[in-house]
């Protein structure tokens, strides 16, 4: 069962991480510090993209971009922290 708990909080860690990529790449896009027309950059960019927004997208639904800010991600954030701290502190000292 630990091993489980591992691999779940294993994944949080890497989704983490991919939420943090989607969030410099549409930063270093929209300053046109780095072009879309670059087959590498359309290429990680369309991965973020697909792996990120199925999650993003009810949180968009309820949480409208305030001046043009998205706080959607900062809501997965905290929604992925809490998860992690509710393994962390309850499942995994629970678990033989």
């Amino acid at each position: 069962m630990r091993a489980i708990l591992e691999i779940i909080l294993l994944i949080l860690d890497l989704y983490w991480w991919v939420l943090i990529a989607m969030i410099v790449l549409s930063w270093l896009i929209s300053f046109g510090v780095v072009n879309t027309r670059n087959q590498f950059v359309a290429t990680v960019h369309r991965i973020v993209t697909a792996l990120t927004d199925p999650l993003l997208r009810p949180i968009r639904r309820f949480v409208p971009a305030v001046g043009g800010l998205d706080l959607s991600p900062i809501i997965l954030f905290i929604g992925i922290y809490f998860v992690r701290r509710v393994i962390i502190l309850y499942v995994w000292p629970n678990v033989f």
